[in-house]
């Protein structure tokens, strides 16, 4: 019988006029279909994070409760100028202890037709910074207001091709969070 994990889907901006918020919540629907899978849904518009850093009066408790119960992430980050939003790193940034020894995997979106490819890239960096593990798979929403309709439902013309994606990436977070979570419960009991 598989392990039970919790994974948080982090929408990556605040920005009002974000077309990336289909993509996350179709994403975390995807993900609450998967047996024995927990999601927390993670909007930043929910949070407050005054200040930089990691310090104690930068953090918003009810995201280091999530933080702290989430065994994998899965990040869902706009493309902005070539990079991920300020508000994304200001929520990663609030938190060091509790990513340790996590899962991340990663889908980036653009309104032109890289799909946040260079969001990504120039987000892996940072994430490892943090002590989470990145893995090897991503998937990318170009253009991606033409992939849902108004009200954030994919399109037909798409759905297989992002359930297909969705699935390969699934499979290897959910097995390195299940692996990942037996080996800090391993620590921890030693």
């Amino acid at each position: 019988m598989p392990v039970p994990i919790t994974i948080a889907v982090l929408a990556g901006t605040t920005r009002e006029q974000r077309e990336s918020i289909k993509a996350a919540r179709f994403i975390a629907d995807y993900a609450q279909q998967l047996p024995d899978v927990e999601v927390i849904f993670v909007d930043p518009k929910d949070f407050n994070f005054p200040g930089d850093g990691n310090d104690p009066e930068g953090k918003d408790p009810k995201y280091s409760a999530i933080t702290a119960k989430a065994d994998a992430f899965f990040i869902v980050v706009p493309e902005y100028n070539h990079s991920f939003p300020g508000s994304l790193k200001r929520m990663l940034d609030s938190e060091l202890q509790t990513y340790n020894h996590k899962p991340v995997a990663f889908a980036g979106a653009s309104s032109g037709n890289w799909g946040g490819v260079r969001a990504v890239e120039a987000l892996v960096p940072a994430v490892r910074e943090t002590g989470l593990i990145v893995v090897s798979w991503d998937v990318y929403f170009p253009r991606v207001q033409d992939i849902f309709n108004e009200q954030g439902v994919i399109k037909e013309e798409y759905l297989g091709r992002y359930e297909s994606a969705l699935e390969k990436l699934f499979t290897e977070l959910t097995w390195l969070a299940r692996l990942l979570k037996q080996g800090r419960q391993d620590l921890a009991d030693s």
